[in-house]
């Protein structure tokens, strides 16, 4: 095992230090493998379970309350995330986002950026456009779809045992 004393103990004839390294980098086909058994998260994933998560949620509150406007209004803090999620979801797949890493590192900031100003937006028309809105009912709507993010995660795509090509 490498350690840093290790590494500062060891000077060469000249009495610089040397570096030790137990990097090594993958082939392509354990490059392939990795992938294989660790899938990427499609973004879509997590906007469809947003928007049924939304779709629940919005019924949930409107068959609790039995009052239509809290329904809507839990549906409109529904849409304050799943708009600006499709809208990053879109810009960080699309072409610009892959051309290199420096275009990947600005494209994520700025179709964050979009999905910060679209929230914003769509609360403020929903408090100007729903009569009666309940903030409380936006507010949870809004809260609840957000969590999306984290049960994708636990429902992600199990992975895939990878056989040998050698075999």
């Amino acid at each position: 095992m490498v350690t840093i004393a290790n590494v500062a103990a060891r000077e060469l004839e000249d009495g610089s230090e040397q570096e030790v390294s137990d990097f090594t980098p993958l082939t392509a086909e354990q490059a392939q493998v990795l992938r294989e058994q660790h899938p990427s998260l499609s973004p879509w994933w997590v906007v469809a379970g947003q928007v049924l998560v939304g779709l629940l949620f919005s019924a949930l509150a409107w068959g609790l309350t039995g009052r239509p406007v809290v329904g809507l209004s839990a549906a409109c803090g529904a849409l304050a995330v799943i708009v600006p999620a499709a809208l990053f979801a879109r810009g960080v797949t699309g072409q610009f986002a892959s051309v290199n890493a420096g275009s990947a590192v600005l494209s994520f900031f700025v179709w964050e950026l979009i999905k910060i100003v679209v929230t914003v937006g769509i609360m403020f028309a929903a408090q100007r456009l729903v009569e009666g809105l309940s903030w409380l009912a936006m507010l949870l709507g809004l809260i609840v779809t957000m969590k999306v993010y984290w049960l994708a995660l636990a429902f992600k795509r199990k992975p895939r045992p990878v056989q040998s090509k050698n075999a």
